[in-house]
């Protein structure tokens, strides 16, 4: 969840280190620090809040060294403090350390160590790492750190340095991301490739139990056996323009209005019109097993989480398949019945989430065939998926996803139509979805020209605590996105309903201080959702739909509404999350929150 940069070259370490931990702040974190080694000292600066608060901290402080780490950290183990940030030393301030992840026997490593004297200062799990690779030491850091992870146990991205052993960096990899960086002279190591796009784009994914070491010279990786490895340089795709805010005040937005494009990009080439069928390359591994398919578990979290479950409703359309859907942390505490002929679809968009590698890891085990949908190519799950489909949606860099989830619910409906027409969806039913699925791109244009109109009803409505999102069929998950949204940017409490369980409980919180946002299709539940707003509206509440063109009947019993193009009802859920996606966005920038970082939340949850 955290970011880390690490780097030996010959330039300064801590103008470099500091770029890196900006180009990573949209991850989320607390707090920020980093360690530079030069005359066989180390100098350790570390701050609660921003980047720029370290920044200000260390300008006092010329730190010539040429190598170095750094660190922004979301907090695990122990409150945002000074002393609970990284790096974390040994004893003798000669080691320092960076952590992502979890070691989950910390508590048993740390009563050991005590035992010998050591002295700890910070609450968390981490700093153990620091005072064993010192219990290890003994002029050779590379050893050390080997020995140490050796008795690790949970998951770590980590980079250690140590005062005496000149322009050296070990890194090693178990389940959190940390990749390497190859330049002209000078060598990287980052939990993110962002971090690096300045400086090279060589790059060179590490796989689970393998360490690297950088040095003057060069670079050399090795496993967990102390065994020699070679592996490839991939060049990374120079995305450093896109992070470019492109005129908008925030990358949420302009993220919104990228998503014609990004929608685009998810079908693009992967339309056989002629057929009525979608083709994904990625997929083609797997063609004969998708045939003989008969169930599918779908394992994802948070916003990827509702797109799963949205996608059980897209696959149960087009397709004959038992579908299931599973928060991914839930997923290896089910008893579930996986086999030959089950699929596990993870839904994730940088590729790391902790919990949805831990379940498809899980699923693996008992034989399921593993696909997955992930924006971040080279990423862990899809280096240990079977096959799979990448968004190509560009990178996300505001916390709260909006075109990474539009670019799933495109990617999921191409893929119940592939395995659909293997089954009973005819040419014609086929030849309907891909023509819906074409005009998407423009119909989301249409509704990002109503922002105004979405804006003026959004301050109309920030004055509020508590909000009820309600939908039902398709428009039950996507009330359930909508809630999120505005809970993860504004900080409002917001709750997403079936809307046909409002009269069994959240009913009695309606009054007029508690406003609902219906979403309202033209489809078979039309007239249900009537009912219900009707039942909010007898009780004084006020209704803003977000509702199809045409259902003139909505105007006339809401208060508000924003009216959205029609599409197929599969297909709805893209074009009817784009208002709510923007209504959050406009509440949280009138309330002056920080939109792209919100509090407590990471960007890529790489903990469990």
């Amino acid at each position: 969840m955290c970011g880390i940069i690490g780097y030996c070259g010959n330039k300064a370490a801590k103008p470099v280190l500091l770029d890196g931990l900006k180009r990573l702040e949209y991850r989320g974190y607390d707090s920020a620090g980093l360690a530079v080694a030069d005359s066989n000292k180390l100098a350790v600066i570390r701050a609660v809040g921003k980047v720029c608060d370290l920044e200000k901290k260390g300008i006092a402080r010329p730190l010539p060294g040429h190598y170095g780490i750094a660190h922004t950290r979301w907090a695990t183990h122990g409150r945002p403090s000074e002393e609970n940030a990284h790096p974390h030393c040994d004893c003798q301030e000669k080691i320092a350390i960076v952590h992502n992840g979890i070691i989950e026997n910390y508590l048993d490593l740390k009563e050991e160590l005590l035992a010998k004297k050591h002295v700890f200062k910070s609450e968390t799990d981490s700093e153990v790492v620091a005072h064993l690779i010192e219990e290890y030491y003994s002029g050779d850091l590379e050893m050390a750190v080997l020995k140490t992870v050796q008795r690790l146990e949970g998951t770590f991205g980590i980079a250690a340095i140590h005062a005496d052993n000149d322009s050296q960096v070990v890194i090693v990899k178990r389940g959190s991301p940390i990749i390497i960086g190859v330049g002209e002279n000078e060598y990287f190591a980052a939990s993110d490739a962002n971090a690096l796009l300045p400086y090279t784009q060589k790059i060179i994914s590490l796989n689970d139990d393998e360490m690297a070491v950088l040095h003057a010279a060069g670079y050399h990786i090795k496993n967990l056996n102390n065994e020699f490895l070679q592996k490839e340089i991939e060049i990374c795709e120079n995305r450093d323009a896109l992070a470019d805010k492109k005129g908008f005040e925030h990358f949420m937005l302009k993220e919104i209005f990228e998503q014609p494009e990004s929608i685009e990009n998810a079908f693009r080439g992967r339309l056989i019109e002629s057929e009525g069928v979608s083709k994904l390359g990625g997929l083609e591994p797997v063609k004969e097993r998708l045939k003989s398919l008969k169930k599918i578990v779908i394992v994802s979290c948070g916003t990827s989480y509702y797109a799963g479950l949205l996608g059980r409703y897209i696959f149960e359309s087009l397709s004959e398949l038992h579908v299931e859907v599973e928060v991914a942390s839930e997923f290896r505490y089910r008893k579930l019945k996986i086999d030959k002929n089950t699929a596990v679809l993870a839904l994730s968009q940088s590729g790391e989430t902790a919990d949805t590698l831990a379940a498809i890891r899980e699923a693996k085990r008992k034989g399921a065939l593993i696909l997955g949908i992930v924006n971040v190519v080279g990423s862990a799950i899809a280096q240990i998926t079977d096959a799979g489909v990448y968004n190509h949606a560009g990178p996300e860099f505001g916390v709260a996803s909006t075109k990474i989830y539009t670019s799933q619910l495109v990617i999921l409906t191409l893929m119940a139509l592939l395995i659909g027409r293997y089954q009973g969806i005819s040419y014609a039913e086929g030849s309907e979805v891909i023509q819906a699925i074409k005009k998407l791109p423009r119909q989301v244009k249409k509704i990002l020209t109503d922002m105004e109109h979405i804006k003026k009803i959004a301050l109309d409505y920030a004055q509020y605590k508590d909000f009820l999102f309600i939908g039902r069929l398709f428009n039950y998950p996507t009330a359930m996105e909508g809630a999120l949204k505005l809970k993860e940017i504004s900080y409002i409490h917001a709750e997403g309903y079936p809307a046909g369980e409002m009269k069994h409980g959240p009913i009695s919180l309606i009054d007029e201080q508690f406003p609902t946002v219906a979403i309202v299709s033209r489809d078979c539940t039309f007239e249900k959702m009537l009912s219900n707003i009707q039942e909010i509206k007898a009780r004084s509440g006020r209704v803003l739909a977000v509702a199809s063109q045409g259902s003139s009947r909505i105007g006339d019993i809401c208060d508000d509404v924003i009216w959205v193009p029609e599409t197929l009802p599969i297909l709805q859920p893209v074009l009817n999350i784009i208002p709510l996606q923007l209504f959050a966005y406009f509440i949280a920038r009138h309330k002056g929150c920080d939109i792209d970082k919100p509090r407590n939340l990471a960007k890529s949850v790489t903990v469990e």
